[in-house]
């Protein structure tokens, strides 16, 4: 590899270069790993608007299910990025892990659901991939087989630095707001602001989602943005935001930074992350583009700006 393709920037190794063609293989098998984590959460957990209760979040060293209820017990699933490895821990002490390495679909759901069961844990979850168009039962799939410990790193790096932005953004909120995390459908880290309005019926339609899904997510008005590996018309890592219902007028808004557009194939506003990677200051490359997108929205939908924002950190100084 290249000093470039290492990571070498302005962003420095805090934001780590992601082309998708180096790791596309690790990406869909990685995909599919989490989903088999995060529907052991979604068969568990009662649901929250919006699918919340279904989503992952990012830690210190990987990803997390957070608590999940079993009965009486409670039980988490973590990825470890840095000594990649998967476990399972409870709070009664027990502990069941695997290595992360290059393996199937299937033999990962297969490990997993041993490692729950050796500490009394069976869910029994939908073993069908959601929002793929190939989607091979997880039990059944011998075609994802890659694991590239770098550039499974690398991913989380990322994660960890959007994750940090995407809070101080949602700090400025004081409306309905969704947590970070992490949907593991897309595989994109994501915030939603809410105006606080219903919105009309999603027409649904995504792949493998039931509609009824799409359409209680998106029950009220929404600004939504966040990170994603990228695929199909966006050939690269990118953040996103849009709206729903998209206002009038929304594709010719004026974002920033240089570099944003509007897509038309996602009806979404897409700002490529190697500009933010390689921009001098990241973070407020990123947040230029996240408060622009969102104003765009929230000024053509009308929504009651002065009562939903706030300007300031309220604790003593």
């Amino acid at each position: 590899m290249t000093g470039a393709d290492r990571g070498t920037s302005s962003g420095g190794a805090a934001w780590p270069a992601l082309p998708l063609e180096a790791w596309a293989d690790t990406y869909a098998t990685l995909h599919r790993w989490v989903q088999i984590a995060g529907k052991v959460r979604l068969r568990q957990t009662p649901w929250v608007n919006h699918s919340w209760h279904a989503t992952l979040y990012v830690t210190p060293i990987g990803l997390t299910t957070s608590p999940i209820p079993y009965g009486g017990r409670a039980f988490e699933i973590v990825f470890d990025f840095l000594h990649h490895e998967l476990s399972v821990a409870c709070n009664d002490g027990g502990r069941s892990a695997f290595a992360l390495e290059p393996q199937t679909v299937a033999a990962f759901y297969r490990r997993l659901m041993e490692a729950m069961a050796a500490l009394g844990l069976h869910v029994d979850i939908d073993k069908r991939p959601n929002e793929m168009a190939d989607a091979i039962p997880f039990d059944q799939d011998h075609v994802h087989t890659s694991y590239d410990r770098e550039y499974a790193t690398r991913f989380w790096q990322v994660l960890v630095q959007v994750d940090r932005v995407l809070k101080a953004f949602r700090a400025e909120f004081v409306g309905k707001c969704s947590p970070v995390h992490l949907f593991w459908g897309g595989l994109d880290l994501a915030v939603t602001r809410f105006s606080g309005r219903p919105a009309p019926a999603h027409p649904g339609g995504i792949p493998n989602l039931p509609d009824w899904v799409t359409r209680e997510a998106y029950s009220h008005e929404v600004s939504s943005c966040g990170f994603w590996p990228g695929g199909g018309p966006i050939s690269y890592p990118a953040f996103y935001a849009y709206g729903y219902p998209e206002p009038p007028g929304l594709a010719e808004a004026r974002v920033v930074p240089t570099g944003a557009f509007y897509s038309a194939d996602l009806r979404e506003f897409i700002l490529p992350y190697h500009i933010v990677r390689e921009a001098d200051a990241p973070d407020a490359a990123l947040g230029t583009f996240l408060r622009s997108t969102y104003e765009a929205v929230a000024d053509l939908g009308k929504w009651d700006r002065a009562a939903l924002e706030r300007s300031r950190d309220p604790r003593p100084r």
